[in-house]
């Protein structure tokens, strides 16, 4: 599958730190320190609807580590899927009257265009679930073969009983697993399933829905078992950084991480790091409440994609936050503001601006304290806080390269 256009990144003629990231299994930072190229996953779209804030707010954050982590020095593997086949898809096409494959298709070109409006680094493998379907049979049969696949009815299962390791990615408990599973995706309730928090991996056909052939009949994949299998063969064991909303530590990341983990005998990923969940009008952005703000919706209302971008970066990546218009008309602003200040040529010391934004974002991305920095600059430029008459008359060749580099606005 093609990914979106790859934006200009500056080289920088300085190096930043190297970057210390939140773990969510161990709940502490730890530094990731990459031998040799620096490996994410981060979990892509269902393509039903179109982008909205929740998967910009992700998409940023972790874009930030890709940029920080090319700062520090590193080359970077970025991987991700599209999840092109599936319930919420599938239902939604019905609903509407659509063909799936057409719905998927259209929603993921609107996908591309708000990333690249977002200047987010494509990645260098976007995989969707149906041409993955021959490494989600391969890895199956690798878990058949390890004795942690059964059947009920038509469809097959992962037991996760198989993984000595299973619940310390979420570090949850037993009832809460079982909450979020019955909740995101899961069928906790089966007749026949060995353990509730078993996961489906191959869903045998239904009527009316598309399938494809397998050596257990015909069906298709099952959710987590899609990225497990796109992630090993794209990226290998133990990489560097899953990443996603916090909605996927459980049961999608824990599940993912088992699948492989049972599979090849180590482990799926070194270090497990999550996006906030962003609400709107009280409540977390879902299609199912019909609150969404959609990235496409603000760019054609003339909405500078900077601005949108800063709004997002104004939050730390790991917090729950709600969205709301003044949080946009405040980005606009300084998006207009900042443009001010760089415009001028010369302006406040820039090199200390430099250090802090790279020192900032290399330290589990922290974003608002970056952006923080450039504000302090942008008021001194202006003499807003009685600094009118600066000394550093390359300060806006120096901050420029940077902003765009580091936090991935162009001004």
């Amino acid at each position: 599958m093609r990914a979106w256009n790859a934006p200009g990144l500056p080289e920088l003629p300085v190096t930043g730190p190297q970057v210390v990231l939140h773990d969510t299994a161990s709940g502490g930072k730890v530094e990731s320190r990459p031998d040799g190229a620096a490996r994410l996953y981060v979990c892509g779209i269902t393509p039903y609807d179109a982008t909205h804030i929740g998967h910009a707010n992700t998409y940023v954050a972790f874009d930030l580590l890709n940029r920080a982590w090319r700062t520090a020095g590193h080359d970077v593997r970025y991987v991700q899927n599209v999840t092109d086949v599936d319930d919420p898809l599938l239902e939604r096409a019905d609903k509407v009257g659509v063909d799936w494959v057409e719905l998927a298709e259209r929603e993921t070109e609107l996908f591309r265009k708000d990333m690249e409006a977002l200047r987010v680094l494509p990645p260098v493998e976007y995989v969707g679930a149906v041409e993955s379907i021959p490494l989600v049979i391969e890895l199956i049969e690798r878990l058949e073969a390890a004795g942690s696949i059964y059947r009920v009815d038509q469809d097959l299962y992962f037991s996760v009983a198989a993984d000595p390791a299973f619940g310390e990615e979420s570090n949850y408990d037993r009832e809460t697993m079982l909450r979020f599973f019955a909740e995101r995706g899961g069928d906790p309730d089966r007749d026949g399933k060995k353990d509730p928090l078993d996961c489906v991996v191959w869903r045998g056909e239904r009527e009316g829905e598309p399938s494809w052939d397998s050596p257990w009949g015909p069906g298709r994949p099952g959710w987590h078992i899609e990225c497990a299998a796109i992630a090993l063969k794209h990226l290998g064991g133990a990489f560097e950084v899953q990443a996603g909303g916090s909605d996927l530590v459980f049961p999608h990341h824990e599940m993912c991480a088992g699948h492989v983990q049972v599979a090849t005998g180590e482990p799926f990923a070194k270090l497990y790091t999550h996006a906030g969940m962003v609400a709107y009008d009280g409540e977390k952005m879902s299609k199912s409440l019909g609150n969404l703000v959609f990235v496409s919706a603000l760019r054609n209302s003339d909405i500078d994609p900077m601005a949108i971008r800063l709004a997002l970066l104004r939050h730390h990546y790991r917090t729950d936050w709600e969205w709301t218009d003044a949080h946009l008309w405040r980005a606009v602003d300084d998006v207009a503001a900042w443009r001010r200040a760089l415009a001028l040529g010369a302006g406040a010391p820039a090199a200390p601006v430099v250090e802090e934004i790279l020192a900032a974002l290399a330290d589990d991305l922290d974003a608002p304290r970056a952006t923080a920095a450039v504000d302090a600059w942008v008021a001194a430029t202006l003499g807003t806080d009685g600094l009118a008459d600066t000394s550093d008359a390359e300060a806006a060749v120096v901050l420029l390269p940077v902003l765009d580099a580091a936090l991935g606005l162009a001004l």
